[in-house]
Parts: structure tokens; sequence; C-alpha cells
């Protein structure tokens, strides 16, 4: 009699191995799918969305009326936008004495997109 097969185990370790194959080719590499995380991070703070979405929706803002916008002083808001610029999720422009800070490219403005359409799909189901 053979032994009984644990639950929380396949009987068969590869059901479609073409399958399996071809997926692992298009998964991110190990450095790559690091980099992702860290993007979802970043994002995973309510403060720094809100920047974020502030700049979505005035492409760009100096600092002060950045603040003001999403409602934090000035040095919070700093703080956040140091970590969004070290994850190239803004960037940043001098004009005089005036930094003045952007989305970096249209990656985030369609990675904030989408994930904003997700959540109002959630809101509107509920």
């Amino acid at each position: 009699m053979s032994e009984p097969i644990p639950l929380d185990t396949c009987a068969v370790r590869l059901v479609d191995p073409e399958r399996v194959a071809a997926v692992r080719e298009r998964m991110p590499g190990a450095e790559q799918a690091q980099r992702l995380a860290r993007v979802f991070h970043v994002l995973a703070e309510p403060a720094r969305v809100r920047i974020v979405t502030a700049l979505l929706e005035a492409g760009e803002l100096c600092v002060c009326d950045l603040a003001a916008t999403v409602g934090m002083t000035e040095a919070q808001t700093s703080q956040h936008l140091r970590v969004l610029r070290a994850e190239r999720t803004v960037r940043n422009r001098r004009d005089g004495r005036m930094v003045y800070y952007s989305l970096d490219d249209g990656h985030v403005r369609m990675l904030m997109d989408v994930a904003l359409a997700h959540v109002s799909h959630d809101d509107r189901e509920s």
C-alpha cells in the first residue's frame, strides 16, 4: 500500500510543463522583481499616494504648493519627495530658488491611472 499524499501538495509535480516553462521565461528576474516591489512599497504610504496623485492632476508643483494641496507641512512633503525621487517616481527641476516636482515619466502616470481605476471599480461594487 502506498503512502497517502498530503492534502497541501499536488499528486503530480507538473501538470502542464510547457505552460510552466513559458511562464517562467516571462517572469521577472530577481533584481527586476526587487525593483518592482520597491515601487509598490514606496506607493504603500498614503501620504506619498496623495503626493503622486496631486502631481498626476497638476503636472508640476513646487514644494509649498504641493504641501498645501496634500495638507502636510513642507518638511513632511519634502521627506516624502526624497523617497519618491530615490525610487525615480518623481523628478525635480530648479528655477532659481524654487524647486518644482513632477512625475518622473509616463509609466508612473499609467501605473497610477490603472491603480485608481482599480480602486474606483472596487468602490462601485461595494
